[in-house]
């Protein structure tokens, strides 16, 4: 049987060497678009000094690994990555992948399925531009009223991809229906949904999709702990899957962060959000609901690893 490992932006890593994991985070993005004059770029001093302080935080609060989501049209750049990860005691995952229609960089836009499933693949087993890293995921998303054209092209590319690698695919998708939607392509693929990862599910307050979703397989991340207000909600939810026996398919994260370039001292419109909420507050309100700690550990620790796992 093959050796699994988590392949981060400073090179491949034993399994035993994770305990808690943020499936869902961002560190460097870039939202005004590929068209951007100075689009991905930033001083690397000034983006140490800034993120830098909040991965320490995390790593001391307990978490050993952050899964950076900022992919092919939001700002990916896996040399500020690198940095970081080498300045911190923290593993950085980066993706290869394609965001939505909007943010398609022309170049990516008309390549078929299969030259796209080609690329996705040389990031992962290859390497990333012309870096040293190599992605250890796939990171893609649909338009909220479902798949465009162009974004089923990439779910389908992400599906072969994944088949050959074993990589997880994450995508970000807003609403249980546009989830379905995505599982349908992915399950004419013959894609095993063991490796996806619905992305944003707490955008969807009709649990029967979440459900549904891990009834199939997939894992279902609530991911905006500590930012949107409505923990609260965000902890029935796991409560309703782990009573319904899917602690199995269940990530937690934050979806923070993260520095902007473009925006003074890089932080974003909404203001920066760290990475410690989910190890501070929401855990010990889950242990206040009753949730012991073997259902805690499986959910940011056994689920990630084995999501986000490689073979080799």
């Amino acid at each position: 049987m093959s050796n699994k490992i988590l392949r981060t932006v400073l090179g491949d890593v034993a399994l035993d060497k994770f305990g808690l994991i943020l499936p869902h985070e961002h560190l460097f993005t870039d939202l005004r678009g590929p068209q951007a004059q100075d689009y991905a770029q930033a001083d690397p001093k000034i983006v140490q000094s800034v993120m830098g302080p909040y991965l320490q935080e995390a790593y001391q609060a307990g978490a050993t690994a952050l899964v950076e989501c900022s992919t092919i049209g939001v700002g990916r750049n896996v040399e500020m990555l690198r940095m970081l990860a080498k300045t911190t005691r923290m593993h950085i995952l980066a993706p290869t992948g394609l965001y939505r229609e909007a943010y398609i960089p022309a170049a990516y836009k008309d390549l078929s399925i299969e030259e796209l499933a080609a690329f996705f693949l040389s990031e992962i087993t290859q390497g990333i531009d012309q870096s040293r890293s190599k992605a250890g995921f796939i990171k893609i998303a649909v338009s909220d009223d479902g798949p465009r054209p162009v974004e089923a092209r990439n779910i389908r590319a992400a599906a072969r991809a994944s088949q050959v690698t074993g990589a997880a695919i994450a995508s970000h998708t807003i609403g249980g229906r546009a989830a379905m939607e995505e599982l349908d392509i992915l399950k004419d693929e013959g894609f095993n949904l063991d490796k996806f990862i619905w992305v944003h599910a707490g955008s969807e307050p009709d649990q029967s999709f979440h459900i549904q979703a891990a009834s199939q397989g997939a894992y279902v991340e609530f991911d905006s702990i500590g930012g949107s207000g409505e923990d609260g909600e965000t902890i029935k939810a796991v409560i309703t899957l782990l009573d319904q026996g899917y602690g199995s398919r269940v990530l937690l994260s934050h979806d923070a962060g993260w520095f902007q370039p473009g925006r003074p001292g890089g932080e974003p419109e909404h203001g920066m959000r760290g990475f410690t909420a989910l190890i501070k507050d929401f855990i010990p309100r889950l242990k206040s609901e009753g949730i012991a700690g073997p259902a805690i550990d499986q959910m940011t620790m056994a689920n990630p690893l084995r999501a986000l796992s490689i073979p080799v």
